[in-house]
């Protein structure tokens, strides 16, 4: 099957899924019958994503701003009274944004609350158990998870995704699904799908719009994704060191190689354990580079590379300094790919 019919045979599902629905169309808000959507997304990245497929329509809003973290992050009334009068709220998973847990809870029942994690589609990957990363750990292929879920309470897992709090020198600490599903493209798509297909849902009035702009995000995702597979191309086989594992799913889809992370959980400040086990990985391996991350502090990755022939960079997987909307994705993507370049490209 084509790439060109299988998105042909999705966008008639979609329009079919918002026709046959009168339901939930008799239940829907005022503001949501007369196409005026109000949408809520946990993170920068998915409310990107979110953002293309409303484009024209509506601007959905934004939880977890700036350099906040998922994991840490606590609601403002303000936030509570967004989420409580939405129509549609995004999240990725329990784990990755714990606080969404009581407010699935908490939702009234004509809010849809979409957890991506099980949007059909979104091909997960098990969380590394262990800050040095193996080569058999590496090597594990994609879970496929197909579950797609519009439920208004949690969603049922087992297990924990990638970040539940354990002790930082406990190797093996954590198990279940690495919630970061955004940094691999094909992820991507499925989100765009999956958000297109649940706000028809809610407004069935919006679904050709909606289908057009899922169909040039996806158009969107696939030259992107072209473009960062030609552009870290030369970067196979260089180990590197990250400060928390979050991008096992760029790193499977082009070929790289982390060879560990400095800590399993980035709320729990890494043990002098766990530091130690890292300065012996990038010695032993002669990694060109540890990266930090902008909400972290700097000072971590000096200490680990110290006496090492290794330079430091700085890696983003949230987009933390870019600005919202729906550049914010590609731009993200982007900036992956050059920090991974500027530090691990060969220097004359």
């Amino acid at each position: 099957m084509t790439s060109a019919t299988a998105l042909s045979r999705w966008s008639f599902g979609l329009l079919a899924t918002a026709a046959v629905l009168p339901i939930i169309a008799a239940q829907l808000s005022p503001a949501a019958a007369a196409g005026e959507l109000k949408v809520v997304a946990t993170i920068k990245p998915i409310h990107s994503l979110v953002a293309q497929v409303m484009e024209g329509i509506g601007k959905p809003a934004l939880l977890v701003d700036g350099k906040a973290s998922p994991h840490s992050f606590s609601l403002k009334p303000s936030d509570a009274r967004a989420l409580n009068s939405a129509d549609v709220v995004f999240r990725v998973s329990p784990s990755l944004e714990p606080f969404t847990i009581k407010v699935a809870e908490a939702l009234p029942k004509s809010v849809t609350l979409v957890t991506l994690s099980e949007a059909q589609g979104v091909a997960l990957l098990d969380t590394r158990t262990s800050a040095t990363f193996e080569a058999h750990e590496h090597g594990e292929g994609h879970d496929a998870h197909g579950k797609e879920s519009h439920g208004k309470g949690p969603a049922e897992h087992s297990g924990h995704d990638d970040h539940d709090g354990h002790d930082d020198d406990d190797e093996h600490a954590h198990g279940g699904k690495d919630g970061h599903i955004w940094l691999d493209p094909e992820n991507a798509r499925a989100i765009v799908r999956a958000a297109a297909t649940a706000l028809a849902a809610r407004a069935p009035d919006l679904a050709g719009k909606l289908e057009a702009n899922a169909a040039a995000a996806i158009a969107r995702i696939d030259a992107l994704d072209a473009e960062l597979k030609s552009s870290v191309a030369g970067l196979a086989g260089k180990p590197f060191i990250v400060f928390h594992d979050a991008y096992q799913y760029f790193e499977r889809r082009y070929g790289l190689g982390a060879a560990g992370s400095i800590t399993l959980n980035p709320e729990v400040k890494p043990s002098a354990k766990r530091l130690t086990a890292i300065r012996a990985k990038v010695q032993k391996l002669g990694a060109t580079c540890v990266f930090a991350e902008p909400q972290f502090s700097p000072r971590i990755v000096a200490s680990v590379i110290e006496g090492s022939a290794a330079r430091s960079g700085e890696l983003d997987p949230e987009g933390a300094s870019i600005p919202n909307g729906p550049e914010l994705y590609p731009t993200l993507m982007r900036n992956l790919a050059r920090s991974l370049n500027d530090c691990l490209a060969p220097r004359s």
